[in-house]
């Protein structure tokens, strides 16, 4: 039986505005225990931030961090899964793309859920996500 992602996909998301100050995104990073964070606007995906983009991006250029938003650090280019997707079809784009985590959307562009290596591994069977880890680790 095939598996979509929808089936495997964590869908208590949290996110992110533009607006979002960076203080505040970095606390719901630690608060969840995640390193990046889905940026969304109107229910539509705009962006990714991850802790590394707020340490390359604000603290290494010295500026007032209090006063960043997330709109100032985020990446615009956005990688995504539809929940339609299979498993394997998304597997193989993780490990093609080099990415642990992808923000899923729904047939309208909202966004729907996250699915990581970890969802991989646990909910579809080790060997899904220990083929994507192999591909991504590359």
């Amino acid at each position: 039986m095939t598996q979509h992602i929808r089936d495997i996909m964590t869908t208590d998301v949290k996110f992110a505005t533009p607006g979002t100050s960076i203080p505040h995104a970095a606390k719901m990073m630690r608060d969840s225990d995640i390193g990046s964070l889905p940026v969304g606007e109107n229910d539509r995906l705009v962006g990714m931030i991850t802790d590394r983009d707020i340490v390359t991006r604000c603290v290494a250029d010295g500026g007032d961090i209090n006063a960043a938003e997330v709109r100032s650090a985020m990446t615009g280019e956005i990688r995504y899964c539809r929940e339609s997707q299979t498993v394997d079809e998304v597997c193989r784009n993780m490990g093609d793309i080099q990415m642990r985590r992808l923000p899923v959307v729904n047939d309208e562009d909202r966004l729907v859920g996250i699915v990581s290596l970890g969802d991989l591994a646990a909910r579809a069977g080790a060997a899904e996500g220990g083929e994507a880890l192999r591909e991504v680790a590359q």
